[in-house]
C-alpha cells in the first residue's frame, strides 16, 4: 500500500495563485473526495501530483520518494495514477489495446502478457464484449475503461477527476461500486474530484475542500457539510449531512 504526502504546495500563473500552500497526505485503501467550486484548484492539484504541471514551490512524495520535480512517466512508474476530465481514447484501437497500452509502457510487458493481465482487469471491472471499438461503448463502459487504463500502469494512489460526469442515477451506483471495490481488493488509496455530492457523501472515508487553491476543511463528509465556512464558500446553505 502506497502513501502520498504533499508538503506546502503551491502553484502560481503569473499573478494567479491557483494552488496555495496545500498540506495533504493520504494512503493506503483510503478514500477521499476532493470539492469546491469551480476555480478552486482541484484539477490543477491533480494536475501537480501526476506531473502535467511543475509547483512553484512545496514537495511531493510517493511512499518517501521526492516526485516533486520528476516528469510524468516517471511518476507513473512509482505508483501514481490518474484520469483525465476529457477522455481521448484512441478510437482505432479496440477496448481491450487501450488498456493494454498502459501495461506495455508502464511495466515493460510483452503484447502476450499485456493482453492477459488486460483480459483479467477488464474480468475485474464488469467490463465485458472487449474486443469492440472504443465507438461502440457507452458511457458507462468508456468510464470503466478508462479506470482500467489507469489500473493498468498498477498505481498506488490513483486520482480521479470527475469520472462521474454524464452518468445516469444506476450508473453512478454501479461505479461506486466499483471504485470501492478497486480500493479495497487493489489496496489502492483514490482521490477523487467530483462536484455530486451524493457521490461524495457514499464514496468518500474523508472530504477535503478547497477554495482559492487552499484547503478550507478536512474531515468526514458529515463534519465537512456542517462547516460554517464551507457552507458559505461553496454550499450556498444547502443541507447536504
Amino acid at each position: 500500500m502506497s502513501k502520498l504526502e504533499i508538503r506546502n504546495l503551491t502553484k502560481k500563473f503569473a499573478g494567479l495563485v491557483a494552488v496555495n500552500n496545500v498540506d495533504l497526505s493520504f494512503g493506503g485503501d483510503e478514500i477521499i473526495g476532493i470539492i469546491g467550486p469551480n476555480g478552486a484548484g482541484k484539477t490543477t492539484l491533480i494536475n501537480l501530483v501526476s506531473g502535467i504541471f511543475y509547483p512553484s514551490s512545496g514537495q511531493i512524495l510517493i511512499d518517501g520518494t521526492d516526485i516533486t520535480t520528476m516528469p510524468a512517466h516517471k511518476r507513473t512508474r512509482l505508483g501514481v495514477g490518474r484520469t483525465f476530465q476529457l477522455i481521448h481514447p484512441l478510437e482505432d484501437l479496440t477496448t481491450i489495446e487501450n488498456i493494454m497500452i498502459g501495461f506495455i509502457f508502464s511495466q515493460d510487458l510483452s503484447m502476450k502478457i499485456a493482453k492477459e493481465k488486460a483480459e483479467m482487469l477488464c474480468r475485474s471491472l464488469d467490463l465485458d464484449r472487449w474486443d469492440r471499438s472504443v465507438s461502440q461503448l457507452n458511457i458507462l463502459e468508456i468510464k470503466k475503461m478508462e479506470i482500467a487504463q489507469a489500473l493498468a500502469t498498477n498505481p498506488g494512489v490513483l486520482l480521479l477527476d470527475e469520472v462521474m460526469a454524464g452518468l445516469n442515477s444506476d450508473e453512478l451506483k454501479e461505479l461506486i461500486g466499483l471504485i470501492k471495490k478497486v480500493a479495497k481488493e487493489k489496496k489502492v488509496a483514490i482521490g477523487i474530484v467530483e462536484h455530486v455530492m451524493g457521490v461524495i457523501k457514499e464514496l468518500a472515508d474523508r472530504v477535503v475542500v478547497l477554495e482559492n487553491g487552499a484547503i478550507l476543511a478536512d474531515g468526514s463528509f458529515q463534519e465537512v457539510m456542517k462547516n460554517p465556512d464551507v457552507i458559505a464558500a461553496y454550499l450556498g446553505g444547502g443541507n447536504y449531512a
